[in-house]
């Protein structure tokens, strides 16, 4: 049986170094803000005005590169418009850069949003040079466009979003542009309103597959992109080592001449190792600091943002400046995730919430919210409260300052002490692991922080969350347990804080299968915060949530659906179809109708909850990773093997590269390919799978957890398949032992177990205990999952093999009946009448009608 993943909660050419590639000027030395190499024309051949290429009728050259050239003409068959023709230099079409212009052909082919210039076609002049046919695109730079319309920082930023918007999209087909600035990024006007069209992916490097047959490779020594606006991995890299964080890092760039008017570096005139050097050490100054040391420039700067100098650099102070640094960080792991994010935090500047590159005070947040609330707070409030709560707020401030100073120096104190190796013996060299460091901190925690226990509590819960991470559940459990009740003790029963604990706690003991303990506290939990927040709170949902989970662990199905629409229906009003805990609710769901054997209902949804992840979370989420084992899972279901078998293989590579090969998530991944395996009886493949996979499972979750178990039993079915019966036999024994008693006899894992056991009898020709052994998993089927369930069905046509291998006739025809009536899979409909079980019913009429009618539905 497959697991299922739950959460809980164009010019832009080469820059070269050449030194045949050069205008007379040093080849090694960069030139800010452009490329470095403009080739004059070379013989323009079958690219002259008045010439026709296609449909296309050239009519003048708008735009030339190193190796392209741009022209704009003319189409009128089967469509009258414009185009922008874009095709490689004669002279110029070398294998390298044949290369590149697929690329970008392929590239900007696979787009579809309103940032991104459309492609048309595309094919090969008469004399074989490829070009293709694009949106012409009428508009100027984006900076240039904000500065002639003297745009105010507001409507800069708000531009600046769109284009973030077009990038994302971009990333989701796993296209990095890799030359963004300004020249790139074209802003016209539709309806009287700025609207931005990024071209010119030229450049562009696919992050997931090849863009054209064949391979392409950047040069050694040669740097993609431009200098001005490329991150230091790209530049150091040659453009090998890039992601999506490379063009956010590009976006941070214009976002800062977007904002002060200046680059943040000048690299003119530098030589090239002298420019990787800086990028890669030198930290951008703050937007603010940079205005203030432009001079004469500042005031123009100030001007064209509809302001003056002083009102500018206040403007920019905090928020914009945290957020530019953010995305300017030298560390890709420390700038925005994904372009997504970056517009998504500038989105919550311009709504005055608190944005993400900030820490997040009691002081900030208040001043956010009085900024959204202007006209309330100031009718409300009277001179003498104000002065009040400023003396107040003062004096809470500075107690505050004071506790959390100290309570700085006791982190600082004990986080040192982690790293500390009192005997010289512990070092072995440089060995010393991050998981010997987490285990030797959960050791000391108890008598490192012992003086204060609302920090020991806190830190107890950071460590058991890191150990739960890495799918170590009794080492969580622990420092989770004593977390709770540290919490409970110093801050009441009631407090948010407690109540998280709590939830987190019985989210580990879900982990390690504990399901009753898991559901008496998480129901616990959430009669708490209904009590303490309301029966709406994000918070209360998410435990609402978490009861439903566990009920669907327990074979619950039906009331864990019921409790799943519940929350997805509040959810979905209050806080709309895009949060997480909408997302993660309408994944639950979908669980519970695919156990439920509704299927349809729950491929969609989980198509649906994937396409929305994988877009707001990007392909290597956590989130997005569950959401497409589930995907697979009821591909599979419904025997689509091959989809469900290319999903499988790709959550599997990016598992074990981010979580490594033995976190329970990539386990997942490898069981259910092997369960792929199996169905296409592809047995070597699955056997050797499914063998590695129980091993990794035994060793790390223990013998009697859910996933070991699920992972034995499928091991079983295919040594089963084999031929190895008695080993097959032995090890479906053990499975079925284990879940009688790990989750009851009437759980779906148990009973799906049974009918294996009887599968292989059969196989043994064992009849008569084969028939007894699948009479008892029917009648748990259809009282556990109704009479209607797939399975049931399923379970039913198995008895009635049994007993027409065993000669009944009328008890074999009885079962079939049901199992024709009641949701026999469409696949096993269609081949009744070619089972060989059956054969002692060939010639009955009775027989003969159910295969008919079998077949009609």
């Amino acid at each position: 049986m497959p697991e299922w993943g739950k959460s809980d909660m164009p010019s832009g050419e080469a820059v070269t170094n050449n030194p045949h590639d050069s205008r007379g000027e040093d080849p090694t030395v960069l030139q800010d803000g452009q490329t470095e190499i403009i080739v004059g024309s070379i013989g323009l051949s079958d690219a002259t005005a008045g010439a026709a290429i296609g449909p296309y009728h050239l009519l003048q050259q708008i735009a030339e590169g190193g190796m392209g050239e741009v022209w704009l003409a003319e189409q009128k068959q089967p469509v009258r418009r414009r185009v922008a023709i874009k095709l490689i230099k004669a002279g110029m079409d070398t294998r390298e850069v044949v290369a590149r212009f697929e690329s970008e052909r392929q590239a900007l082919a696979l787009m579809d949003h309103p940032a991104i210039a459309k492609v048309f076609d595309a094919g090969s002049t008469p004399l074989g040079r490829p070009y293709f046919a694009m949106e012409f695109v009428t508009g100027i730079p984006i900076t240039d466009y904000c500065d002639k319309h003297k745009l105010t920082t507001r409507q800069r930023l708000e531009l600046f979003v769109a284009v973030c918007e077009g990038v994302q999209h971009a990333h989701q087909k796993a296209i990095l542009h890799r030359d963004l600035k300004p020249s790139n990024i074209l802003v016209g006007e539709v309806d009287g309103k700025p609207a931005p069209r990024i071209i010119d992916f030229g450049v562009a490097k696919a992050t997931s597959q090849s863009l054209t047959a064949s391979t392409m490779f950047t040069r050694v020594g040669a740097i993609v992109g431009t200098p001005g606006y490329m991150s230091p991995e790209q530049a150091d890299s040659a453009g090998a080592d890039v992601d999506t964080r490379t063009d956010v890092y590009s976006l941070g760039v214009i976002l800062y001449e977007l904002l002060v008017g200046a680059l943040p570096h000048d690299f003119s005139k530098t030589p090239l190792d002298e420019f990787q050097r800086r990028l890669r050490d030198e930290d951008a100054p703050k937007p603010s600091t940079k205005l203030r040391t432009l001079g004469d420039q500042s005031d123009l700067a100030a001007q064209n943002r509809g302001a003056d100098c002083p009102a500018l650099s206040r403007q920019l102070r905090g928020d914009l400046d945290a957020i530019t640094l953010k995305a300017l960080e030298k560390e890709r792991s420390r700038r925005y995730a994904t372009a997504s994010d970056l517009g998504a935090d500038i989105g919550r500047y311009l709504r005055n919430e608190p944005v993400l590159a900030r820490p997040a005070s009691a002081l900030y947040r208040a001043r956010k919210y009085v900024r959204r609330h202007r006209i309330g707070v100031a009718v409300s409030a009277t001179a003498v409260l104000l002065l009040i709560s400023a003396a107040v707020a003062q004096s809470i401030e500075l107690r505050r300052t004071r506790r959390e100073r100290d309570r700085a120096d006791r982190v600082t104190a004990f986080v040192t002490g982690m790293f500390k190796v009192s005997n010289p013996s512990e070092a072995r060299g440089n060995d010393v692991r991050a998981r010997e460091i987490l285990d030797k901190a959960s050791k000391e925690v108890e008598t490192g922080l012992a003086k204060d226990p609302e920090l020991q509590a806190q830190m107890m819960q950071v460590m058991g969350t890191v150990y739960q991470s890495l799918g170590l559940y009794a080492k969580a459990d622990s420092l989770m347990s004593r977390a709770v009740a540290i919490r409970k003790r110093v801050l009441g029963a009631k407090h948010p804080d407690t109540l998280q604990s709590m939830k987190n706690l019985a989210a580990v003991l879900r982990d390690e299968s504990r399901f009753p303990e898991a559901e008496k506290l998480s129901r616990e939990t959430l009669e708490l915060r209904r009590q303490a927040l309301g029966a709406e709170h994000h918070d209360t949902l998410e435990s609402m949530t978490q009861v439903a989970l566990i009920m669907n662990d327990e074979g619950r199905y039906s009331e864990a659906e019921a409790l799943h629409r519940k929350v997805v229906e509040i959810a979905t009003r209050v806080f709309g179809d895009q949060d997480k805990l909408t997302r993660v609710a309408q994944q639950q769901l979908a669980i519970d109708l695919a156990y439920e054997g509704k299927y349809a209902d729950a491929e969609k949804t989980f198509r649906d909850v994937y396409d929305v992840t994988k877009r707001a979370l990007g392909p290597e989420h956590p989130d997005t990773l569950a959401a497409m084992n589930n995907l697979g899972a009821i591909l599979q279901k419904q025997n689509q093997f091959s989809e469900a078998e290319k999903l499988y293989l790709e959550k599997l590579e990016i598992s074990r590269r981010i979580l490594g090969p033995e976190h329970p998530d990539t386990l997942m991944s490898m069981g259910n390919l092997g369960l792929v395996y199996t169905n296409q009886k592809r047995y070597t493949e699955a056997e050797k799978l499914f063998r590695d996979t129980y091993e990794i499972k035994r060793r790390s979750l223990g013998p009697d957890h859910r996933s070991t178990l699920v992972t034995l039993g499928n091991l079983a079915e295919v040594l089963g398949q084999e031929g190895n019966y008695a080993e097959a036999e032995q090890l479906i024994r053990q499975t079925l032992a284990s879940e009688r008693r790990a989750l009851g006899p009437e759980h779906s894992d148990t009973l799906v177990t049974q009918a294996s056991l009887a599968n292989v009898l059969k196989m043994e020709k064992h009849y008569a205990e084969s028939e007894k052994v699948y009479r008892e998993a029917f009648e748990g089927m259809r009282h556990a999952l109704g009479p209607n369930h797939p399975d049931t069905a399923g379970a039913a046509y198995d008895v009635a093999c049994a007993y027409a291998l065993d000669g009944k006739k009328d008890e074999a025809l009885a079962n079939l009946k049901y199992a024709v009536e009641h949701g026999l899979s469409p696949a096993t409909r269609q081949n009744i009448e070619k089972d060989d079980d059956l054969k002692s019913l060939h010639g009955d009429s009775r027989f003969d009608a159910l295969v008919a009618t079998a077949k009609s539905k």
